[in-house]
């Protein structure tokens, strides 16, 4: 069995009390079988904080956010007090794991990095260098041959992309055709229209995909040569989260549908926040890509209605 991460992963840091979205806020907290019987295994005054803290669905059980969409155990400082009067190794998985997501195969797994963490997102937009997957466990390999050809496809789909010898929309075009999809054009009034239908996190963002919506082809013009390396970041990134899962579900057309779908709202949200502040700067990307991964990655029923109505 190996283990594969990109090349940045090590380079990733939690801001801790300097993150402005914390991933404490916002997201029921699930708490694994192991982790449950620690907290309840815990005695005095936290002990008891702990267990009237702890509700529970079905046989699931979890932190509830308070009135203010905050876990019970973030405090006013932005850190963890479980963290902070148990120990960094005492806190459920779910929290020990995120933003990391992983793509596993017979033998064989990968880890990465997801965009709805903001540190995530600036560390991959703001890297020059292409990505490359590097081995950091195991020796030995045995993979199904179907498994075989797609990690052979998928590094030719890298390549594609991260061909600088070509610009950007030509390589997305390219990745069409290598995959044989149906070229597809949507406007920004369908990919706001899209966006609008799924289950949203935060419905603020009503406003700036209204403003998509109602967006004219001069508002989209901006110079996004001066991007070109971060958008061919986050298309890796996106082919690298996404695609693997296909060989499960069977809707690798969807997937990369989506990869271009993808690609297309985060390019005009940008040239949008270009157009209407003067610039764009690659905190302002990360932002929007931050937003984007955490309304659509991190909603199983968003992500599946996506992959069936795109593909």
């Amino acid at each position: 069995m190996k283990t594969f991460v990109p090349d940045y992963y090590n380079g990733f840091s939690c801001l801790a009390g300097d993150c402005k979205h914390s991933c404490c806020i916002g997201w029921e907290v699930d708490i694994d079988a192991q982790t449950l019987e620690y907290y309840n295994s815990v005695e005095g005054d936290f002990g008891k904080r702990l267990k009237n803290s702890i509700s529970y669905n079905e046989e699931t059980a979890y932190f509830a956010m308070d009135d203010c969409g905050r876990c019970p155990f973030l405090n006013e400082k932005g850190l963890c007090d479980i963290m902070l009067n148990l120990g960094f190794d005492k806190v459920s998985q779910i929290c020990d794991d995120h933003p990391r997501f992983r793509n596993f195969y017979s033998d064989r797994t990968e880890i990465g990095l997801g965009m709805s963490c903001e540190a995530v997102a600036k560390l991959i937009l703001s890297r020059k260098d292409k990505m490359e997957l590097v081995c950091i466990e195991g020796d030995d390999e045995l993979l199904w041959p179907e498994e075989e050809d797609f990690l052979a496809m998928r590094e030719d789909i890298f390549s594609i992309l991260q061909n600088r010898k070509n610009p950007l929309k030509q390589r997305l075009k390219q990745m069409e055709e290598y995959c044989r999809l149906e070229h597809r054009h949507y406007t920004p009034q369908q990919q706001a229209q899209l966006f609008l239908s799924l289950e949203r996190l935060d419905e603020q963002r009503d406003t700036l995909l209204s403003e998509l919506a109602q967006a004219t082809r001069r508002d989209l013009i901006f110079p996004s040569e001066e991007y070109e390396t971060a958008f061919e970041q986050l298309a890796v990134y996106f082919v690298f989260r996404h695609l693997t899962e296909s060989l499960d579900d069977d809707r690798l057309a969807g997937r990369l549908q989506f990869v271009i779908w993808a690609m297309g709202v985060v390019y005009n949200l940008c040239a949008l926040h270009h157009n209407r502040t003067g610039g764009l700067s690659i905190d302002d990307m990360a932002e929007i890509c931050r937003m984007f991964s955490a309304e659509i990655e991190y909603s199983p029923d968003n992500m599946d209605l996506l992959f069936d109505t795109l593909a």
